[in-house]
């Protein structure tokens, strides 16, 4: 078997863009090169490199694959990899993230409680309060001005909701974001992943110390009551205060940085490829399924780190040694022609193998937070879409900056015109899929002009001389607006029609 291939440490054909320039180029370069690629980390540090989607789902349900560079990466414990490398922390955190076998399963069971299908359905009215206030924010801004919808909403709604959950003051949010940020820019130094480290390790010492103290109702108090309990079990190993941080630095993280990049990406897709856009807005196509094809198209994590040979890995054309790292091409993957078609390059939410993707990976490693973090996607979307019906790109799409990094998959920023808001929701008992209060000039409108039934499917009401129909029986109740095509899910009433017939009011 060593015989067929076994390349030596120096046969590396590309170096990762520290970066992340060229996410999809790169991705694509190391599909092409086979099941497995040998290319070099920055730091110069040597790694294999998997694209291919089956051999992918393999190693990660894998025993022979390991998180755990302890005991499975020599480079790491014999310092061939200094404890100082700039992406050490990907390396070196002790949580389920790096965790292999009964360590992962027995750290994995400490937070799996807190992301249940319960718990998550019922973050629901949460997510649609903070989207729904971000929104009201950026109504309040002066028109007709360009805005980074990134900063504005891509960023706070996901960073707000974890916050909330883990009980972070609301002063400390936007410094933990900005050492988040850090951390995934892959072009980064040592010296400033250190700083950065170092700071977020002081406020989550802090906020522990706090709900040591002063206990409450989220997830860091529910963490901190967990290895109280666990030391005193003696048949089950403790928590330790390294294991504890390091899991709050797991779960904020990913919390934070999947669901912006998701929503980032997803509002971008929409936006260059209007006709999937209208899919959605004309019923065809479901949000669900927006979520589904982004996360194919530019999924939110680009490469997956680390992973070790606990065993020699056969995979047909080459074998991964024993002991040597692995980087999961979760972008590569994506657009895989074998699984996703020849077209696989083209955003279509209507693509049969949209959910045929690994961006919350797979196995015993797959995602807590892919639900929480899909329903926050969804929410995001349409609250978005029909509050500002008429949002555009403020600058070219190829003059977007991806961010520095070639893990985090996202733009620096995304800015974007947001023209005038929808109409408000028909009544104050009725929200929208987004959810919330009306801001001040939505709920002066509602004031002037009372929107007319029809028929019980469907009120109809007049901005801008654009009549525009709220849909009530869908799953998700929206505004559309009324073109000569248009009909109202489930009315098989012409809406262009009716709208005439019944005389639409007119709105501010």
């Amino acid at each position: 078997m060593q015989e067929r291939r076994m390349p030596n440490m120096q046969e590396c054909p590309f170096r990762m863009d520290a970066a992340g320039r060229d996410i999809q180029g790169e991705a694509e370069r190391v599909r092409r090169a086979g099941p497995a690629v040998r290319i070099e980390l920055p730091g110069g540090v040597p790694a294999w490199a998997v694209a291919d989607p089956e051999a992918m789902r393999r190693l990660l349900a894998s025993p022979d694959v390991s998180k755990d560079a302890v005991r499975h990466w020599p480079a790491w414990t014999n310092g061939e990899v200094p404890q100082d490398w700039a992406l050490a922390m990907w390396v070196s955190i002790r949580s389920m993230f790096t965790a292999y076998g009964p360590e992962h399963t027995r750290l994995r069971k400490l937070v799996s409680s807190a992301f249940t299908a319960h718990r998550t359905k019922a973050l629901e009215p949460v997510v649609r309060r903070i989207a729904a206030e971000l929104l009201d924010e950026i109504a309040e801004l002066p028109a007709g001005r360009p805005l980074d919808l990134r900063a504005r909403f891509a960023v706070p709604l996901p960073a707000r909701l974890i916050c909330e959950l883990f009980g972070v003051p609301r002063e400390r949010r936007d410094e933990l974001c900005a050492i988040f940020d850090c951390l995934f820019d892959t072009s980064a130094d040592a010296a400033a992943v250190g700083r950065a480290a170092a700071e977020l390790y002081g406020i989550l010492h802090e906020l522990v110390a706090a709900k040591r103290e002063f206990p409450g109702d989220d997830l860091t108090s529910g963490l901190v009551l967990r290895q109280r309990e666990t030391l005193e079990q003696s048949d089950e190993a403790p928590l330790d205060d390294q294991e504890l941080l390091d899991t709050l630095v797991h779960l904020l993280s990913a919390g934070y940085e999947t669901t912006v990049n998701l929503i980032d990406h997803a509002v971008h897709a929409l936006l260059t490829h209007p006709e999937q856009l209208q899919l959605v807005l004309a019923g065809r196509a479901s949000w669900e399924d927006v979520v589904e094809e982004t996360l194919r198209w530019e999924p939110a994590a680009a490469n997956l780190m680390l992973r070790y040979a606990v065993q020699d890995i056969d995979l047909g054309d080459v074998v991964i040694p024993r002991g040597e790292a692995i980087v999961l091409s979760v972008a590569g993957a994506g657009r895989d022609p074998g699984t996703h078609g020849d077209d696989a390059d083209r955003f279509d939410i209507t693509r049969p193998s949209r959910r045929a993707h690994l961006a919350f990976g797979h196995g015993v490693h797959h995602c807590l937070g892919a639900p929480l973090a899909r329903m926050e996607g969804v929410i995001a979307l349409s609250a978005l879409f029909e509050r500002f019906p008429g949002l555009c790109l403020a600058v070219p799409s190829g003059a977007l900056r991806p961010v520095a990094s070639f893990i985090s998959n996202g733009h620096q920023e995304l800015p974007v015109l947001v023209g005038a808001p929808a109409p408000a929701v028909p009544s104050a008992g009725r929200a929208s899929a987004g959810g919330g209060r009306l801001s001040g000039r939505t709920r002066e409108g509602a004031a002037a002009s009372r929107p007319r039934p029809l028929g019980g499917t469907a009120v109809v009401r007049r901005v801008r001389g654009v009549p525009w129909i709220w849909h009530r029986n869908v799953a998700s109740p929206r505004w559309m607006p009324v073109t000569s095509t248009a009909r109202a899910p489930g009315d098989h009433a012409g809406i262009a029609r009716a709208s005439t017939k019944h005389g639409a009011s007119n709105s501010t």
